[in-house]
């Protein structure tokens, strides 16, 4: 019966998140507290829950303080130098452009935030592809690719959802997987080369693409649009740039990343410690930092409060037995000539899943049992973690993402065309990323036993 109640929760938790009737943060909370009682563990629940929120207290610290971080990076200005200067670089050559789109999107990926990525990205790189000609395919689909890639960042949702599915640390997910985060960052670039080449062979025939027209530019574009739009030029003085501080500001957040690779102190500690350093460099007046957290609360509270909501559905799942009744369950199902290999099952498993399913209902629904039943040949469940992130670039097309459909809007080109287009170049950075991670030891070929 436990098994039955554990595969019950899960599909119950899923269709409600698929279909929209309920918030992921409503269902990751009242899906397992609902479930556990009519499972006769009414009297065990707030135990569990309270076992489970303490165990990911650390991962929502952590994704709390590097949004506001960044935050403050964005509103100081920190990256608008930056823009300017690679709006100036890549003007007049499509090869130029498409990889200088690459670079911008990877960077301004830093912030974890793809809404964030494509709004800045397109106003910097949409007018010059109108005025090469270029097709703006290109622009939605080297700029989703990176930002795919660095959708693996700790605060970028996928790393921290798996991490406390699984409740292993945020650190052994995610150091092992920056080596992979390059080779995805490599590809991107090779794939951003290769469009361009085809624009600059395309447009040297006078081909003016499928449609032969460009779309019309939305809203404000131009290196000055980009560049305000990183310096967060609202008008309100306690969000205006600091240029006197970009140096510091540079430093800052290039010890951080030293400090992050390097692992010094644990992530959340450093965060908090950065974040409190960058807040009273750029906003020492309290009504200033006031502000900036009014600004910002709205996205990291999301972000935070799934985290802890998370802690609720996990915290049930494994203090009745389910999780482990789920996962004997997948045991005796797995072929014994694939057990061994159930990392790299779970890496494959990864692109359809995230793609047909949100990343809530992977992580939390199907990732732990895959993880439970890797224990019986040997798999950590760090390991496991890292495999399932390798379908990002694939789930950033699906149509339960949000931010998809702003990037073709944005960019003028139709969401099914979008899809046609990055489809392939999606599919080939997820089995590069998994090659990648099996190279480099990062993800198991095999069990070890």
């Amino acid at each position: 019966m436990l098994t039955v109640w554990a595969y019950g929760m899960v599909i119950v938790f899923m269709t409600l998140i698929m279909t929209r009737r309920l918030s992921p943060l409503t269902a990751l909370i009242l899906v397992p507290t609902v479930v556990g009682g009519l499972a006769g563990f009414t009297g065990e629940l707030g135990g569990m829950m309270v076992q489970g929120i303490t165990r990911l207290a650390p991962t929502g610290v952590m994704l709390l303080f590097a949004i506001l971080y960044f935050a403050v990076m964005i509103d100081a200005g920190l990256f608008a130098p930056f823009v300017r200067r690679l709006v100036t670089v890549v003007h007049g050559d499509p090869v130029r452009v498409a990889v200088g789109t690459a670079v911008l999107a990877l960077l301004v990926s830093l912030d974890g935030d793809g809404s964030t990525t494509y709004m800045i990205t397109t106003a910097a790189m949409l007018p010059l592809y109108r005025a090469l000609g270029m097709q703006p395919l290109v622009l939605a689909c080297v700029t989703m690719l990176a930002s795919g890639v660095m959708n693996i960042l700790p605060w970028g949702g996928p790393t921290a959802r798996a991490a406390s599915a699984l409740g292993v640390d945020v650190d052994a997910v995610f150091i092992p997987m920056v080596p992979v985060m390059a080779t995805g960052i490599v590809w991107t670039l090779f794939v951003a080369y290769q469009l361009g080449m085809g624009e600059r062979r395309r447009l040297a025939t006078g081909d003016t693409g499928a449609d032969g027209a460009l779309p019309a530019a939305s809203g404000p574009t131009g290196p000055d649009a980009a560049a305000g739009a990183w310096a967060g030029s609202t008008g309100d003085a306690a969000h205006s740039g600091r240029p006197d501080r970009l140096y510091v500001n540079a430093l800052l957040t290039v010890a951080l990343l030293v400090a992050l690779m390097t692992g010094v102190l644990p992530l959340p500690v450093l965060f908090m410690l950065a974040y409190a350093v960058a807040v009273l460099i750029n906003y020492p007046a309290l009504e200033d930092q006031k502000a900036l957290l009014a600004r910002h609360a709205g996205n990291a509270l999301a972000v935070v409060g799934l985290i802890f909501a998370a802690g609720v559905f996990t915290g049930i799942l494994s203090g009745t037995k389910m999780v482990d009744a789920m996962a004997n369950s997948v045991v005796t199902l797995v072929p014994p000539a694939l057990g061994p290999y159930l990392a790299v099952v779970t890496g494959v498993l990864s692109i359809p899943f995230t793609f047909f399913i949100s990343n809530d209902a992977f992580y939390f629904g199907v990732l732990p049992i895959l993880a439970k039943a890797g224990e019986a040949y040997g798999l950590t469940a760090a390991e496991m973690a890292r495999a399932s992130l390798v379908g990002q670039p694939v789930h950033l097309l699906s149509p339960l993402v949000p931010s998809t459909f702003l990037l073709a809007g944005l960019c003028g080109v139709e969401f099914g065309e979008h899809q046609r287009f990055t489809l392939r170049w999606a599919l080939l950075s997820a089995l590069v990323m998994l090659l990648g991670g099996v190279t480099m030891l990062v993800i198991p070929l095999v069990g070890t036993r």
